[in-house]
């Protein structure tokens, strides 16, 4: 009778300190459960949750506390199984209270701070985890809601973020991001996102700290509609130089064409000018593209019967897409025009990969074989290179945009005939004659000894007329064979 009393006293009763501080000193019980979940739709309402006093709260953390010392002993074997049951969803609902108190409350979320919630929390939250009770099913209960208050803790309370990161970082932010259980995970990440800031991406990229980082890139590639962790790499981890190279030598090959995929799209976003990727990043991955580049050229020999190989070949071949959108005349990256020997590394890796296409039947090979684009169901898989060639001619075009210095650096190194001679239909490289014409363009562009050296090459095979005169070319016959020829200015 005393506890049904108890509870019932508490329906419509707004001060609960008196109630909660019941639970103290009795054995839990079902009325115990109703005398929180009072609490809990109390602090649902604004004016309740604005005026609930220090005592309440105070309260129902002398209660989180006790929740906390019986589930370490049930754990131990000193309490029984139903013990162990109702504690959970006890905690469970000290959550949930917790959560509603500090929504739009900069003041509750002080005084929870003050209290000592965070601290408590953390080590029930870590325990939760890392025990194993008898019910194990009943955990993912009180580890979601306890990661939700936290949530709501940290939003636009800079102390409380602080708090937080110092006691959870890296190793409970770690494990509750691995928890078998996408709720859990998803809340997690929601805490780590508002828990970010400049210098705490800086301390994820030492050593120590990295596998924070690579979890959070597993989980983008594992788990793509988990959006807290997307908006953690685009938002925070590729504007850190530090973190992105730190997190790419850490990676599999795999992994890093996630992350490569992430900045292309963060790249191709319509305010892609402020897209907030620093110059050092871009550097970073020109040098990893030149040191790695000629992976992609065994995909050819056949030699990439391992999966890493295979991985390491569509790395580059992600690395040249970056690169590609990031020469796309965004005024930014545009320095890698001058980027040492950056150039030269994409004109002879053309050279090498036009020459194997041309020597044997293989994967860089011209083809004009367009079944697998009109949905024909016989079609063979695509190939990992398709476009790959077209992307080379592609970056050479934009590394020479309107850069003197390039522009005759392509024609020292031959390049100009290699492109011309790219200017034919390939369905292994889609649109790869347009970006022939649109690299020739740029190769001519108010550049006499260019415009020479093409106006005396003869022309095999085919092309757009209709493109090259829209851009400011004629192809004349003369002897059978056909001439590339800038359009005057003067005519």
């Amino acid at each position: 009778m005393k506890k049904t009393n108890m509870a019932a006293s508490t329906v419509g009763n707004p001060d609960l300190s008196a109630s909660i501080a019941g639970i103290l000193n009795e054995k839990h019980c079902p009325e115990h459960l109703l005398v929180l979940k009072t609490l809990t739709s109390s602090l649902r309402d604004k004016e309740y949750r604005d005026a609930a006093e220090k005592e309440v709260f105070s309260s129902l953390f002398k209660v989180l506390s006790r929740l906390k010392d019986e589930l370490q002993a049930a754990s131990s074997g000193d309490e029984d199984v139903e013990c162990d049951a109702m504690s959970l969803q006890l905690t469970a609902e000290c959550f949930r209270a917790q959560r509603n108190a500090c929504v739009q409350s900069t003041r509750n979320q002080s005084l929870l701070r003050d209290l000592g919630f965070i601290n408590v929390s953390l080590k029930l939250l870590d325990f939760l985890q890392t025990k194993n009770l008898e019910s194990r099913d009943g955990i993912f209960e009180p580890l979601r809601c306890g990661i939700q208050f936290l949530g709501n803790l940290a939003v636009g309370n800079q102390t409380c973020q602080d708090e937080i990161w110092q006691l959870s970082f890296p190793n409970l932010l770690l494990q509750l991001l691995s928890a078998d259980d996408e709720k859990t995970v998803n809340y997690a990440s929601m805490v780590l996102h508002s828990c970010l800031d400049e210098a705490k991406v800086e301390e994820m990229s030492e050593p120590q700290n990295i596998q924070l980082a690579l979890r959070v890139m597993e989980l983008c590639r594992t788990q793509p509609d988990l959006d807290w962790t997307v908006l953690i790499a685009t938002q925070h981890f590729l504007k850190s130089s530090a973190l992105v190279e730190s997190m790419y030598s850490g990676m599999s090959h795999h992994e890093r064409v996630t992350l490569l995929e992430l900045l292309f799209a963060q790249l191709r976003e319509e305010d892609s000018d402020d897209c907030g990727v620093p110059p050092s990043v871009a550097r970073f991955l020109a040098g990893s593209f030149q040191k790695g580049c000629g992976a992609v050229l065994t995909l050819a020999t056949g030699s990439a019967s391992s999966d890493e190989v295979l991985q390491e070949a569509l790395t580059v071949i992600s690395l040249l897409d970056v690169l590609c959108e990031m020469t796309s005349d965004l005024k930014q990256f545009m320095f890698l025009q001058d980027h040492p020997d950056l150039l030269v590394t994409t004109v002879e890796l053309l050279k090498q990969v036009h020459a194997i296409g041309k020597a044997s039947k293989n994967i860089f090979s011209s083809a004009q074989n367009f079944s697998s684009f009109s949905g024909d169901g016989d079609s063979s898989p695509e190939s990992p290179v398709i476009s790959f060639k077209a992307h080379l001619v592609r970056l050479i075009g934009n590394l020479c945009h309107s850069n003197p210095n390039n522009q005759n650096k392509v024609r020292e190194l031959e390049g100009i005939p290699l492109i011309l001679d790219n200017c034919n239909i390939d369905s292994n490289n889609p649109f790869i004659s347009q970006w022939a014409i649109f690299a020739i363009r740029n190769l001519l562009e108010h550049n006499v000894a260019n415009q020479e050296l093409v106006a005396a090459l003869e022309r095999r095979g085919t092309t757009d007329y209709s493109a090259l005169k829209e851009l400011g070319f004629l192809v004349e016959k003369r002897d059978g064979s056909l001439l590339l020829k800038p359009v005057r200015k003067d005519s």
